[in-house]
């Protein structure tokens, strides 16, 4: 079954994305078991879209071949009960084979990820851009982020251009700049919140529409994850404050111990409450023991909350 555009559209717009882990066994190699089971629970807890080999999920970290794998076990898993959507990216011919190998396995849409390189000049950015999404049928999502950061007239012009072009995923933080892009380009694409730990900025995201974010934490709290996106949606302000202080924050405080924690730490978490994914792989790194014990603390205080 595939999903029309105007399916994809809204349940980016409205609705909890969930990006999981990618599934490593004891020797570091993809474990599609696991995997699958993993895609199985995050359905059944009410995601919106499902995004897999994400940022979350390692993309950087894996081969053509295992990509091949995580998205034919999705296509097979999920079966287009919600949007499935994976990442494309690395160079241009790299990227355009990822969405190839997508589109085959029955990808709904592809986020496309910036490039690899140290410094990117605007127009070369949008250049990368336009031939990865001239080079597909799927619709794309661009991750505005990082080395691939695109002003509010470069994603105009790649609206213009490109009809597959239909979100925009912030990954900056940066509110006077994608606020700018919103009231310029308008509902010609749909926006979506995406800096790591989203839900940290959720508020200021949703007073400038943008009302989706993708949530990692989701890997290990999933109830409370959808706590604070129901109480963020229905403005109920106390509820997202007591989540914020007494959860996103310390884990904030936490994940800013170490770069590439944002993933880390999701994997740990995942093991913690008996999910385990293996490993990340290097160049990250697992938090220390001591770290992994705080995380357990914060995650029973999650189900304290929960339990009001």
């Amino acid at each position: 079954m595939s999903l029309t555009l105007t399916q994809i559209k809204a349940s980016l717009e409205d609705g909890l994305l969930s990006f999981p882990i990618t599934d490593m066994d004891e020797k570091g190699q993809f474990n599609p078991a696991t995997y699958a089971s993993r895609l199985d629970w995050f359905v059944t807890h009410k995601v919106s879209s499902i995004f897999v080999a994400g940022g979350t999920g390692e993309f950087f970290s894996l081969s053509e071949q295992e990509y091949k794998k995580i998205v034919e076990v999705t296509a097979e898993t999920v079966q287009a009960k919600v949007p499935m959507i994976s990442s494309v990216g690395r160079s241009i011919p790299e990227a355009i084979a990822f969405a190839k190998i997508a589109e085959k396995a029955g990808m709904s849409a592809l986020l496309l990820m910036p490039p690899y390189l140290t410094e990117c000049p605007k127009d070369g950015c949008y250049e990368y851009a336009k031939a990865i999404m001239d080079n597909t049928s799927l619709p794309v999502i661009y991750y505005n982020r990082a080395n691939g950061v695109l002003s509010a007239d470069y994603i105009q012009k790649l609206a213009d251009n490109c009809d597959n072009f239909i979100g925009l995923k912030d990954g900056t933080g940066n509110m006077q700049e994608l606020n700018d892009t919103i009231k310029s380009v308008g509902s010609r694409l749909s926006y979506i919140g995406g800096v790591p730990t989203a839900e940290i900025i959720a508020e200021a995201y949703l007073s400038i529409g943008v009302n989706t974010y993708s949530s990692a934490v989701f890997n290990f709290v999933p109830e409370l994850a959808n706590l604070f996106y129901k109480s963020l949606r229905a403005g109920d302000k106390e509820t997202v404050a007591k989540i914020t202080r007494e959860f996103y924050i310390p884990f904030v405080r936490l994940r800013s111990k170490k770069n590439g924690y944002a993933v880390s730490l999701i994997k740990a978490g995942a093991k913690l409450i008996g999910r385990n994914a293996g490993d990340v792989r290097a160049p990250l790194t697992m938090p220390t023991a001591e770290e992994s014990k705080t995380l357990a603390t914060l995650i029973h205080q999650s189900k304290a909350i929960l339990a009001g």
